[in-house]
């Protein structure tokens, strides 16, 4: 290794005092939690200055705060620390035979799936879950992950889609915004701020369709997820479709109320997705099975 690449390679210890001190602010606070001294961590971060050449923190009376570089460099830093920490669990994880890495969609996880999970580790306490967030499709071996809960069609490449439900959507708004926009028939709809998931932009259009109603709605606000559409509503932003078993929070709550009582299945449906390599993973193996038959139990309650 030349000395120009050993300089452009500080220590990982160096590097982490670094990334603590740009965290919280403080010697003193980065020295708690990292179980070092005040002077330990100075000496650190003194020694990378000297290595990267570059001032990274201007020092004064009142503590220390980073400079334009150290605000850039801190930030490239914390993500590279973050990446190096995630790859040492993965194959920290990946050497244990009973583990399962899961992806799941934020709100179906949230509110679905998470609080049955309970049952599975009471009935495989020997399989040790690891969760991740993913929406759309990924390379589960470059993620490390094993399976997934997707919401779509079922053609995702090279992997076993199996079938888990289809997805009910329903008009629903806030108490006040159904107040202030009384809706007696369908047409009223397609005259009001209608809010949109990015990931289904057909999906007023089918609504509409199902009831023989060639809507012409103007453009209104979207989405990224669920949750921050329930959000929209409740803060009387307009009306959007929404899987009603997702939101049986806020509709017991009263919170959200059907706009209209007409539901569609929307042409996407749950799957649980694992790659052909891992379909034969214990852990893969035994969590479809529970998931089956967590759906099918749900199945008569949500009328899927």
């Amino acid at each position: 290794m030349t000395s120009l690449s050993r300089k452009l390679l500080p220590s990982t210890s160096a590097l982490a005092a670094f990334d603590s001190v740009a965290r919280l602010g403080s010697f003193s606070l980065a020295a708690d939690e990292l179980s070092l001294t005040q002077g330990a961590i100075s000496r650190q971060v003194m020694s990378l200055e000297e290595q990267i050449g570059v001032r990274l923190f201007e020092r004064g009376a009142r503590g220390v705060t980073l400079t334009a570089e150290g605000q850039t460099y801190a930030k490239a830093i914390g993500t590279a620390l973050g990446d190096i920490r995630s790859a040492s669990l993965r194959i920290m994880t990946k050497t244990h035979g009973n583990t399962l890495n899961l992806a799941m969609l934020p709100t179906f996880g949230t509110r679905w799936l998470v609080p049955r999970i309970p049952r599975f580790v009471a009935m495989h306490p020997e399989i040790t879950l690891n969760f991740a967030t993913r929406i759309g499709q990924f390379d589960f071996e470059k993620e490390s992950l094993d399976m997934a809960i997707h919401i779509g069609l079922p053609d995702w490449p090279a992997a076993e889609s199996t079938f888990l439900m289809h997805e009910m959507v329903a008009p629903v708004c806030s108490p006040s915004f159904l107040a202030q926009h009384p809706i007696v028939k369908p047409e009223d709809i397609s005259s009001l701020p209608l809010l949109h998931m990015a990931s289904r932009p057909g999906a007023w259009d089918q609504w509409f369709q199902s009831l023989g109603i060639a809507a012409h709605h103007a453009p209104a606000m979207r989405f990224e997820q669920f949750s921050s559409v329930a959000q929209g509503c409740i803060a009387g932003l307009g009306v959007a479709l929404m899987p009603l078993f997702l939101i049986d929070i806020e509709l017991k709550a009263g919170q959200l109320v059907p706009a209209f009582d007409h539901q569609v299945k929307s042409p996407s449906s749950y799957y649980a997705v694992a790659p052909l390599s891992r379909i034969n993973h214990a852990p893969v193996v035994l969590f479809k099975q529970w998931l089956l038959a967590e759906v099918e139990a749900f199945r008569p309650e949500a009328a899927l």
